[in-house]
């Protein structure tokens, strides 16, 4: 058992349980890297550390003090590389008639959402739920539209062309180098121009503003390690000065970068 969910084979679960909203919560979470799909609406909330989503196309990086929201019946899995993940999992079984609840969301969790969590974290694995449980958990899915302030920079495109999959993961491995677009084309067998009007289609972004993301990107990892100033986080992601990268920072992330 899973989350509450009963995994019959490898990535298809079973949902039995008859509460409504199920809790896990947990330090040093380890989760299985696999595509997995379960008949739940899923809220995840990291408390420590960070979390990739594979979801269809797209990648989602949830860092600390986030929460990612993933309808019913997605298929998806995710990985980390922090040293420690503290999280909480929410399923619900249903939910409000709004569109919200239709798409993937990741957004940062106000303090009153925080401390909501926290207080809900006592139900953790409880198969049997109380009548304060319900009302609880009810009045906390139905305000979360309303706490939801879209990271729209906290995603990454997943192209579908095989060619621009190749430059997608050089830049990846060579993000911290200063990159040419030249040699990314080389990569995709085609010409700068050509390159540039198909992965945009393909993503919806240029290919400027996928290295920006991905340095942006790992540069919350670097953060949370706790490890290194930003001076240093920046010249490691590939900015010159420190002013660059906080600038950089602030037009993905729309706040500003603090060491922990």
């Amino acid at each position: 058992m899973k989350c509450g969910l009963i995994e019959k084979k490898k990535g298809q679960f079973d949902d039995h349980t008859t509460i409504d909203a199920y809790v896990w919560y947990e330090k040093d979470w380890k989760h299985d890297s696999h595509d997995h799909v379960h008949q739940r609406y899923q809220l995840t909330y990291v408390e420590d550390g960070y979390q990739y989503f594979h979801i269809e196309n797209t990648i989602y990086l949830v860092p600390q003090n986030h929460l990612i929201w993933i309808p019913s019946g997605k298929k998806h899995h995710t990985e980390s590389e922090a040293s420690t993940v503290n999280l909480m999992v929410v399923l619900f079984k249903s939910v409000f008639d709004n569109n919200f609840f239709n798409d993937v969301h990741v957004f940062s969790a106000p303090p009153v959402l925080s401390e909501m969590l926290k207080y809900a974290a006592k139900w953790s694995q409880l198969l049997e739920e109380d009548e304060e449980q319900r009302f609880f958990m009810s009045a906390l899915l139905y305000s979360l539209p309303y706490f939801c302030k879209e990271k729209e920079g906290l995603h990454i495109p997943v192209p579908a062309d095989q060619r621009l999959i190749s430059v997608c993961n050089y830049i990846n491995k060579n993000f911290h180098n200063q990159l040419d677009t030249e040699i990314l084309a080389e990569i995709a067998l085609m010409s700068v121009r050509s390159l540039q009007r198909i992965f945009k289609k393909e993503t919806g972004i240029t290919i400027q503003k996928y290295m920006q993301l991905i340095r942006i990107l790992k540069s919350i990892e670097l953060i949370n390690s706790g490890q290194y100033t930003l001076s240093q986080i920046a010249l490691m992601i590939g900015y010159k000065s420190l002013s660059a990268f906080t600038t950089s920072y602030f037009a993905i992330m729309k706040e500003k970068a603090k060491v922990r």
